[in-house]
Parts: structure tokens; C-alpha cells; sequence
């Protein structure tokens, strides 16, 4: 191993919804008898830190005085408080006291951008003087498997006294879909067929992680520790969604995206009515610069299929009218649809291309960029000769505007959610 590598302080990134059992398996982490020295870095929203509570409670740290847990609070480590967590890990490991530091996130916290402060610190400690900083050794996410049964496999919402129970419904999946071990926690309070089931919706969200059955968060440590296994790249391209996307369309697929007959929005709709969110956020109109690909593709094979859960990509190059999508988002929408993520386009703007995502309840749209469509004739030529993909998604009438949308969910009705989406169209 480089040794530059060896300078490189191990971290654990630990996330997972409240109650899943994160702080159990913390005070197991503390407790261990290997004689590793471990920082912790805890943050929980508000003005009382609950987790460093517990922890505290658990008589593992901070009862001297010392310097092994730091409290992170009134803010999210993944946003807010970001360059105060790049100085505590600064600071923990100028120290040289500890072997491993250990970052339990907030259950409302998303893994991505945690993660991208420690890799990046990662990338700036092998230009320092000294090679030492941190390394992302492993993201565990807890989850409850007993809620899993009765949120996902049941079909009820999640919900909590003190987080909206849509950002909670779409932050647990965010956490699966970025991470590379899930812990199934509680695995005994289901039956084995419940097992089963919530394994294959999990391996529907992310089917690359590794999953491990437990109670009480008791893990084999070397399981988690040490592990050397984090890869950012892989992580980052795991979720279910961006792999369906990037499958290349066959000329079937192309030919119905161009050739499919739309009509007049129907008031009349088979599914149940559910309501939605829709967070407008502002963005810079820089060009698009992410291209899926964009195909049919069925989860047809294991437990997902068995258990009714199915993946597809909708692919039309046409965009949508607003108010008629947005209809269909409000009153509409299949309840038995999981999770939704792709890129659209709405036929008031057609330069503007929109990011879309569904997790249960919740709904969001963001803008993205412009297509690359609307830039300069040589811009557009020099980037299809240093990328081919692009110009095999190039269309001579759109360009690169698509609507593609991945929809992963429990026995859905794909040709009915197609003909409705279908009806949100604009006519040619």
C-alpha cells in the first residue's frame, strides 16, 4: 500500500432515519475492545444534540472532559455546517490522537455532500506537505427493517412528530442510494417473507450496496471497519435510477419516443389521489451537461420481480404542456410508484431542460440548465466529436430535449402511467 495512503485517517460516514438504531451501532463502534482510538463527530439538528446525548448516557465518551466527541448542532452537516466539519476533522487529526473517525450524520442529513467534503479533503491531503487528512473508508446506512415493512411494503407514509414526513420518505431513500453497506437492522421483528420483500425493494433503490442482516445494530466489525472498499465514483453512479438511464435506446424505443399518438388530458384516472410538493429552486443556466440514455428496461429477474417490483424508463422526445403535468403530479399520481428521478422539459420553455424526483409523497423540480441545443453550432460539433454518446442522442428536430424519466415501484400499471403521460404532452 502507498504510503502516502497510510497517512490517510479512516473515516466512517453513518446515516440512516431517526429511530433505525445509528447510535446503537455507535456506542457498539466505542465500546470495542481492539484498542482503536476513535473520534466522533455527531450532528443532530436543533439546539439539544439528542445522539451526543445518548451517547454520552452510554458512558462511552465525553465524560471527562474529553476531546473525543464533537457536537455538531443548529444546522446540517451536509449544507450549513460543511466548513465547520471540514475544521473538526482538520483539527482531529492534527491531534495524531485517534485511529478512526467516525461521522454520524443526522437522519435528515444527505450522505452526497458529506461525502464529497471528505473525498475532497482526501484529494488536497496528497498535495500537502504532509500527506495527512482524511479517507472515506465506508457509508453504512441503518435501516429499520420493521418500518421498512410497514412504510414501503405496506404502503402507509412515513412520518414523524418533528420532520415532514415527505423529506423523510425522500431522505431514506437518498441515504440507500448513496452508500455502499445498508444495515438491515431489527431483522428478527419480520417475518423471513417480510425479509424478503423488503430486501427486494431495497435492491430495487440500490441494487450495489452491500446488505446485512442484524439486531441491535451487532455487526461483525470487520464487516465495516477497514474496510478500504469506498469508492466515490461507484457510489455515485449506484442508485437503480442512473444505471436504467444510461442503457442505450434500441430503434424500437427511438422510434416510439418520435412516433406515439398523445390526446387530451383525462380527468378520469384509475389510480388513488395523492398530493405532492413541488420546490421550485433557482440555478444558473449553464448547458446540460448530464445525458442519459434512454430506454424500456424491466426488472424482470429475483426477488424484485417475484415481489411485483419493477423498473422502467418513459422516453419521449415531445415536452410536456406544465399544467397538465402538474395535474397529474397533484392529482394523480400512482401511490404505486416508490421513487421517480429523470430530466424534462416543459413546452413554455423549451430551452430550459428540468430535473425531476419522486420519493413517495414528495415531488421536485429544479432547473437544470439549458439544453445543449441552444448553444453555439461549433460549441455543439467539438463536444460531439470528443463524446459519441452525444451525438447518438442527438435528434435532428429536438437535439438533445428529451423527457426521460426512470420509475421504479411495486406492481405498477406501466401501461396505464404511460398513457398518461402520454396526455400531459404537447401536441406536435
Amino acid at each position: 500500500m502507498d504510503r502516502k495512503f497510510d497517512l490517510l485517517t479512516p473515516v466512517l460516514l453513518l446515516t440512516g432515519y431517526l429511530g433505525s438504531g445509528k447510535t446503537t451501532l455507535l456506542n457498539r463502534i466505542l465500546a470495542n475492545r481492539r484498542g482503536i482510538r476513535f473520534a466522533v463527530i455527531v450532528n443532530d439538528i436543533g439546539e439539544v444534540n439528542i445522539d451526543a446525548s445518548l451517547i454520552q448516557k452510554g458512558g462511552v465518551v465525553g465524560q471527562d472532559g474529553a476531546d473525543d466527541l464533537v457536537a455538531l448542532q443548529n444546522g446540517c452537516i451536509c449544507c450549513t455546517l460543511r466548513t465547520d466539519l471540514i475544521r473538526q476533522i482538520a483539527e482531529i487529526i492534527d491531534t495524531g490522537k485517534f485511529d478512526y473517525v467516525v461521522i454520524e450524520a443526522s437522519g435528515i442529513c444527505e450522505p452526497e455532500p458529506i461525502a464529497q467534503t471528505v473525498c475532497t479533503m482526501q484529494q488536497m491531503a496528497a498535495g500537502s506537505p504532509t500527506g495527512r487528512g482524511p479517507r472515506l473508508d465506508c457509508i453504512v446506512t441503518v435501516v429499520d427493517a420493521l418500518r421498512m415493512k410497514t412504510d414501503f411494503a405496506g404502503g402507509k407514509a412515513l412520518t414523524d412528530k418533528n420532520i415532514d414526513d415527505e423529506d423523510i420518505e425522500n431522505l431514506v431513500i437518498q441515504q440507500m442510494e448513496f452508500c455502499n453497506i445498508i444495515l438491515l437492522n431489527k431483522i428478527s421483528e419480520v417475518s423471513p417473507e417480510e425479509a424478503k420483500q423488503i430486501r427486494a425493494v431495497i435492491r430495487a433503490i440500490q441494487p450495489n450496496a452491500k446488505i446485512i442482516d442484524c439486531d441491535y445494530c451487532d455487526v461483525d466489525f470487520d464487516k465495516l471497519l477497514n474496510t478500504g472498499d469506498f469508492d466515490f465514483d461507484k457510489t455515485v453512479t449506484s442508485a437503480a435510477w442512473i444505471r436504467e438511464l444510461e442503457r442505450p435506446a434500441s430503434q424500437a424505443e427511438e422510434a416510439e419516443a418520435h412516433g406515439h399518438h398523445h390526446h387530451h388530458h383525462d380527468d378520469d384516472h384509475d389510480e388513488d389521489e395523492e398530493g405532492h410538493d413541488h420546490d421550485h429552486e433557482e440555478h444558473d443556466h449553464d448547458h446540460h451537461d448530464e445525458h442519459g440514455h434512454h430506454h424500456h428496461h424491466h426488472h424482470d429477474e429475483g426477488e424484485a420481480e417475484e415481489y411485483g417490483i419493477s423498473t422502467f424508463v418513459y422516453y419521449r422526445r415531445a415536452p410536456f404542456v406544465f399544467e397538465r403535468f402538474d395535474d397529474f403530479c397533484a392529482r394523480h399520481w400512482p401511490k404505486s410508484v416508490i421513487r421517480t428521478k429523470g430530466v424534462l422539459y416543459f413546452s413554455h420553455n423549451r430551452d430550459m431542460s428540468i430535473l425531476f424526483e419522486q420519493a413517495g409523497v414528495q415531488k421536485k423540480i429544479s432547473e437544470a440548465g439549458k439544453w445543449y441545443a441552444t448553444a453555439p453550432e461549433e460549441d455543439r460539433r467539438r463536444l460531439m466529436e470528443m463524446d459519441p454518446a452525444f451525438a447518438r442522442d442527438w435528434d435532428e428536430e429536438y437535439g438533445d430535449r428529451m423527457v426521460k424519466l426512470v420509475f421504479i415501484g411495486r406492481d405498477m400499471d406501466r401501461a396505464a402511467l404511460t398513457a398518461a403521460l402520454d396526455a400531459c404532452l404537447a401536441p406536435r
